[in-house]
């Protein structure tokens, strides 16, 4: 499976669609919610795929590359 060129941008539009953070910007789950999916498991599919991007970009302090695409969604 190739990388999905729109994967950053669709952290910043994307709810969680269960749980605890039900209704939460995926780019705004806090890193301790990330953390127990990482210990847990991450969800099969495209979801999976956007929690442990998430994930890697809040613990390796990446969340600059979001501020953005955050902006570019107010401005449309």
């Amino acid at each position: 499976m190739s990388p999905d060129p729109n994967l950053l941008l669709q952290l910043t539009q994307t709810q969680m669609p269960f749980g605890k953070y039900k209704g939460t910007l995926l780019c705004d789950l806090p890193i301790s919610y990330l953390e127990w999916f990482e210990q847990k498991g991450f969800p099969e599919g495209k979801l999976g795929i956007q929690l442990q991007t998430i994930y890697e970009i809040k613990l390796n302090g990446l969340e600059y590359l979001l501020v953005p695409l955050r902006k570019s969604r107010y401005t449309r």
